[in-house]
């Protein structure tokens, strides 16, 4: 389950010029040893703050976060009331609503509300959302244009004609939006701009499981995640036999990405036609690297194909040598007496042998 959570926590929008402010919040039902509420907020995709009803507290997870709170007394206020007081109640009670809905007396069950703000940092817009999922499916979405809510399927409809008539609540969730998150993002930024507004670039790999499989251009260690990364044949983008990944969360606050290409209709003569381009915002000059079997890494090592017949030939030596061994031995027990004698008579150059022995 935490590995849920956590890959939950780490899906996000990329954009090319937006900063972003985001909350998660979880709250489960049916999940031993896990907190029952559970909130983060996420800054441009990096944590900044993190807590839960076990811990009872605000954790700031960067030094700039930490610098915000501590110089923004009514931030801090704000989010024990919602995070500590009223929320985690809220929550329980809704978990409990659904599941006599959907005639679900037991098992594990989780709601989850994405909320928060992206500022464009060259058109100065901003733009609000809130959203929430049950059960791993969209469940409700706030339209801030209308301020209405949007029920996804029909089992939400219930929730949203309840949700559209508290209108103090919704209130509440408007200055959140529009005014609060805004100013809070807008905070985050100025405070952390050396971290937040940095520019690293990757280092570019070729991997490959096996002979067989699709080549990964594999990017690692940029940061923004603002990165685009695709194939080319003879300089051109190509589509086909291509498979992109999401960008990816790395544990020092960096990203990762990846490209395959299927080289299965691809003749050995053709690879130099392609190469793996990497873009980073803002930064003018791409990494290009070019498709080239020398420098693909892998961890498949080739089996040899001597390797039966060398089994097979111990095999048949090891069986020649307890059958010689056998005969000797039987030869020896029904040899007559006189044996000796008569190997001198055949072979006279053993008597030789035997005699300069003796001599020596």
């Amino acid at each position: 389950m935490k590995k849920l959570f956590l890959l939950l926590l780490c899906c996000h929008v990329s954009s090319a010029v937006k900063h972003s402010l985001k909350f998660f919040l979880t709250a489960s039902s049916g999940v031993p040893d896990f907190p029952e509420f559970v909130a983060v907020a996420v800054v441009d995709g990096i944590l900044a703050a993190y807590c839960d009803n076990i811990i009872k507290k605000v954790e700031p997870k960067q030094d700039w976060g930490k610098q915000t709170l501590e110089n923004d007394p009514q931030q801090l206020e704000f989010y024990n009331r919602q995070f500590f007081e009223r929320l985690p109640s809220r929550f329980k009670a809704e978990i409990y609503n659904l599941k006599q809905r959907f005639n679900q007396s037991g098992g594990v069950h989780i709601l989850q509300e994405m909320s928060g703000c992206e500022w464009d940092d060259e058109s100065g817009e901003f733009n609000g959302f809130m959203q929430y999922g049950y059960d791993g499916e969209d469940f409700m979405v706030f339209d801030l244009k209308t301020l209405t809510w949007i029920a996804p399927k029909q089992q939400a409809v219930t929730t949203k004609l309840r949700w559209d008539t508290l209108k103090a609540a919704i209130k509440h969730i408007e200055d959140i939006l529009i005014q609060m998150c805004p100013a809070w993002l807008k905070t985050y930024v100025s405070y952390g701009k050396s971290s937040l507004l940095r520019t690293e670039l990757p280092s570019v790999s070729l991997l490959q499981k096996t002979p067989s499989s699709p080549v990964s251009c594999h990017a690692t260690g940029f940061y923004p995640d603002r990165a685009m990364m695709f194939w080319r044949k003879d300089g051109e983008e190509i589509h086909e036999d291509v498979d992109l990944g999401e960008i990816l969360p790395n544990n020092d606050g960096s990203f990762q990405m990846s490209v395959d290409l299927n080289l299965s209709s691809v003749t050995p003569e053709d690879w130099r036609r392609y190469d793996c381009v990497f873009h980073l915002s803002g930064v003018k000059d791409d990494i290009i690297t070019k498709l080239d079997k020398a420098k693909i890494r892998t961890n498949w090592k080739e089996p040899s194909d001597m390797t039966f017949p060398i089994i097979a030939a111990v095999v048949v030596l090891g069986l020649v040598l307890i059958a010689a061994a056998g005969f000797i031995a039987f030869k020896r027990k029904k040899a007559p007496d006189n044996s000796s004698e008569l190997s001198k008579k055949v072979n006279p150059e053993a008597q030789m042998t035997q005699t300069s022995s003796k001599l020596l």
